[in-house]
């Protein structure tokens, strides 16, 4: 996972955000001079958007992004069209973040579009099969949905499980059937 930080213990900054359009409703990016500094997706409307994301980096100003920021938006759209671009390359500034939360968040950066993995999948991955639970909780607390994949993440069973993002799983349903994670007559979420 490109990243612009390896400690863990500094609070993350943004020095701006924007909000972009997308097939799935107005996004957010925040930036810093490290890389990403949160990703957000939709919210009821533009307003609770914008409070979610003065809540999470205060204090943020919404301001014209820098050219690696309106890439990374562009990205996210492309891939929110349908699109099957891994976004992999896009630095995210992960300081502050706890080393297992970067280490499940470079696993869940690794799942192509339209594939899944489960939590113990990802567990197992990391060397680590009894923490199945953790990587649960570890994406819960994602700063960067889309960045950092995690609707990519399913139950035991391929099941939906939870999902923190407003729309909850049917948001995380509707994201894997953009990617194109199911196939005609293949069983769904649901």
């Amino acid at each position: 996972m490109p990243v612009a930080a390896e400690a863990c213990d500094a609070p993350m900054k943004a020095q701006g955000f924007t909000l972009f359009d997308t097939p799935i409703g107005a996004c957010a990016l925040a930036w810093n001079a490290r890389g990403i500094a949160g990703a957000w997706l939709p919210e009821r409307d533009e307003r609770a958007l914008r409070e979610r994301v003065a809540r999470r980096l205060p204090p943020s100003i919404e301001a014209a992004p820098p050219g690696a920021v309106v890439g990374a938006a562009e990205r996210i759209v492309r891939l929110l069209e349908g699109g099957d671009d891994p976004l992999m390359d896009i630095v995210l500034d992960v300081s502050g973040i706890p080393l297992f939360h970067q280490r499940v968040y470079g696993v869940a950066r690794a799942i192509p579009p339209g594939r899944t993995l489960t939590y113990l999948e990802v567990a197992q991955r990391l060397d680590e099969p009894g923490a199945a639970r953790a990587v649960g909780q570890a994406l819960g607390r994602n700063p960067f949905p889309i960045l950092v994949p995690c609707h990519r993440v399913l139950a035991a069973h391929r099941q939906a499980g939870g999902f923190s993002a407003p729309g909850g799983i049917v948001t995380k349903y509707r994201l894997l059937e953009i990617e194109g994670a199911f196939r005609r007559g293949e069983p769904q979420l649901f």
